[in-house]
């Protein structure tokens, strides 16, 4: 059974899609609007500034990560700690999603200057290193990681994947040895951060052949927007 998306999904996509064409700086509601084929009057109507949009967009973000997030908790903590660091990763041709994460560093821009926007940066950071340490310690309970300050490497882990992810897309094509910065980096992080927490026995899966569950940040409104981006797949075609 097919389930029609609502009008505040399909506003959500517009933004997505809205955000990818002009950025953050440039976007207007009548961008939206024409994203979305809604009439301006409509945004509106659900909310009253572009901000608003922005502030609920940036929710259901997070929302709908958590969700999918707490979905695979009953796999072993070794594929879902890969899964989570693969789910950084960029590849060669992944344009949209690198046009999307360039306007959400413009919006994260405004996190200094504005309130809401902050509240939802600070929670979208906070999700991150919960769900990494919720991962840590279902592994340590496992007895497939070592007991090890659970936020403390959660905090270094999401920092060093974030990090790779802001310098690949705004410095634009960079490689490492062939590859792009993103996976040189996630490589590096399962080398530096997870093996040394790894108990003897535990075999992590391979960063390019984990099946990435979590969404993809430019592929939560694929099916609204009639792509199929949104499709579980292997971190090595992306």
């Amino acid at each position: 059974m097919t389930t029609e998306p609502s009008t505040t999904d399909e506003i959500m996509a517009g933004v997505h899609r809205a955000l990818r064409e002009h950025g953050y700086a440039d976007l207007t509601m009548r961008d939206i609007a024409d994203a979305c084929s809604k009439s301006k009057s409509l945004l509106h109507y659900h909310y009253d500034t572009k901000e608003d949009l922005l502030v609920a967009f940036l929710d259901r973000l997070i929302s709908t990560f958590e969700r999918q997030a707490a979905r695979g908790a009953d796999r072993p903590a070794p594929e879902r700690l890969v899964e989570f660091i693969a789910w950084f990763t960029f590849g060669p041709d992944a344009t949209d999603r690198e046009h999307f994460h360039v306007a959400l560093l413009e919006l994260r821009s405004q996190g200094p200057f504005n309130d809401r926007i902050r509240d939802q940066l600070r929670r979208s950071d906070r999700m991150f290193r919960e769900t990494v340490a919720g991962i840590i310690e279902c592994g340590i309970e496992e007895d497939a990681f070592r007991p090890v300050d659970v936020m403390e490497r959660a905090a270094l882990l999401v920092a060093t994947l974030d990090g790779a992810r802001t310098r690949q897309i705004t410095l634009g094509g960079m490689e490492i040895d062939g590859d792009t910065y993103t996976r040189t980096v996630a490589h590096a992080a399962i080398t530096e951060i997870v093996d040394p927490m790894v108990t003897n026995g535990t075999v992590l899966p391979e960063l390019s052949e984990v099946t990435v569950r979590l969404p993809r940040d430019s592929d939560l409104y694929s099916q609204i927007n009639g792509s199929t981006d949104g499709r579980s797949d292997r971190s090595s075609r992306e």
